[in-house]
């Protein structure tokens, strides 16, 4: 069996884009970021990486990631998938709760439950009346 592959009709910018990411050590991780009522819910893809493979920081409204993608030193055809390390820090629009941060992954998506300061969150002021 032969196998072929076709080449991207901008291979020679794809290419220089992939060299380019191999060269820097680090890259940023890509994340999605909502917000509710009482906190921002934070998702990131990280597929192949356990709990122990990650670093998360909060501090205020900040939030750092990093991480590292084991690697191997076998020859591929083609490869595509993560690898070396990432990392992001965000600066969020209110403070952060750090004490109640939840984090989990489910099948390769991080996801960190952000819970908004008390100071952070608006108050209701109930007018008196006379």
């Amino acid at each position: 069996m032969t196998f072929y592959l076709q080449t991207y009709p901008y291979d020679r910018i794809y290419r220089r884009m992939i060299r380019r990411q191999v060269d820097d050590d680090r890259r940023a991780l890509g994340v999605n970021i909502r917000e509710e009522e009482e906190a921002y819910v934070l998702s990131a893809l990280v597929p192949g990486l356990n709990a122990e493979d990650l670093n998360i920081q909060v501090l205020d409204d900040v939030v750092r990631i990093e991480g590292a993608y084991r690697q191997d030193e076998k020859q591929y055809l083609i490869q595509e998938l993560p690898r070396g390390s990432f990392y992001r820090t965000l600066r969020l629009p209110a403070a952060l709760d750090a004490e109640r941060v939840e984090a989990k992954i489910a099948d390769g998506i991080l996801t960190l439950i952000l819970p908004k300061a008390e100071s952070a969150k608006p108050k209701k002021i109930k007018i008196k009346v006379k």
